[in-house]
């Protein structure tokens, strides 16, 4: 047994019942051919249901083909494969960029793969080298800790098995299978920001500060993640103490005591605040917005409202502050 499927059955046994059914998202790329491949090695010993899941971005001449790859690839390893062609160009909301839109496009398709397919889980290709290159991404962005914890191998129903691998030894493990692939071009366009970290940033470091890096920015997400746990358990704690009971005010979620909230250590208070605007249809949460609302917990000088993301084309949500309370308001739009 190879060190890739040493590596792959550490990680997905624990996350795996026998019988469990489960949805191989698949590209046609080296890291998610080498996922399916692995993954239909242990489906026999483990009595998995499997089900392969393919979508179509149509951002590229060429992706129909891709397409037909990873149906015929599920067709000789005999299991059911649920493809589908989602124009990403027409599906774009306002503000997306293609990459953000082809994430969301995709994710709604594999959840809906999931349900049709009767699973419980979706297993994922991301290797070692995302992981990487998502810390550094979100270290670039500024957004705290939450925004470098990178992925969690089991985040349910998210499966990443392939997590603690290097990319290398997957595309290595398909030419030693004499397994072919379809790589994207996409994922060496230097117009994208990952591609440039990918080829350049990366191997930089690598290159400076004498190799290790990749797997060092894995360890690091990962102790970040843990701590970030400890955190998030203490910050719910007190998101329950600075709720007002039965105190909606137009808020769906009810209004937060700003008293409570001023009392606690700035890394709770931030991260219960920003639990309940999420819980208040916030659908992202800056932290240049988190800082501002902040401001009008612990520095009060009846300061306007802070607009947050969300809402519809017709209505803002904007976090306010009046006699003592946080509260999310829905204002009409111009």
């Amino acid at each position: 047994m190879d060190r890739v499927e040493i590596a792959f059955r550490r990680s997905v046994l624990p996350l795996l019942r026998p019988g469990a059914r489960v949805v191989a998202a698949v590209s046609g790329g080296g890291d998610s051919v080498a996922l399916l491949h692995l993954m239909a090695r242990v489906a026999g010993s483990l009595r998995l249901s499997l089900t392969v899941a393919h979508l179509d971005h149509a951002l590229r001449g060429g992706s129909a083909a891709d397409r037909r790859f990873v149906e015929r690839m599920a067709g000789a390893l005999g299991l059911a494969c649920r493809s589908d062609r989602r124009p990403v160009s027409s599906l774009r909301e306002r503000g997306e960029s293609p990459e953000e839109a082809a994430r969301r496009v995709r994710r709604t398709f594999l959840l809906e793969a999931m349900r049709e397919a009767d699973a419980e889980r979706i297993a994922l290709g991301h290797t070692l080298d995302d992981q990487a290159e998502t810390v550094l991404l979100g270290l670039a962005r500024g957004s705290g800790g939450r925004s470098i914890h990178g992925m969690r191998v089991w985040d349910p129903p998210w499966g990443r098995p392939l997590l603690g691998v290097r990319r290398e030894t997957t595309r290595q493990m398909c030419v030693d299978a004499g397994v072919d692939v379809h790589d994207d071009p996409h994922n060496a366009a230097p117009e994208f920001t990952r591609v440039r970290l990918r080829h350049e940033v990366l191997p930089l470091l690598e290159d400076v500060l004498g190799g290790g890096v990749v797997a060092a920015l894995g360890r690091t997400a990962e102790q970040l993640r843990d701590d970030g746990d400890v955190l998030d358990d203490l910050a719910a704690d007190l998101l329950v103490r600075a709720r007002i009971a039965g105190d909606l005010e137009g808020s769906s979620t009810g209004n937060l005591d700003a008293a409570v909230l001023a009392t606690a250590p700035p890394a709770l208070r931030r991260r219960a605040v920003r639990s309940w605007l999420l819980e208040s249809g916030v659908n992202a949460v800056t932290a240049t917005q988190l800082y501002a609302i902040d401001e009008l917990v612990v520095r009060w000088r009846g300061q306007g409202g802070v607009a947050v993301g969300g809402g519809s084309p017709a209505v803002r949500l904007v976090a306010s502050r009046r006699r003592g309370r946080l509260s999310v308001d829905r204002t009409c739009r111009g």
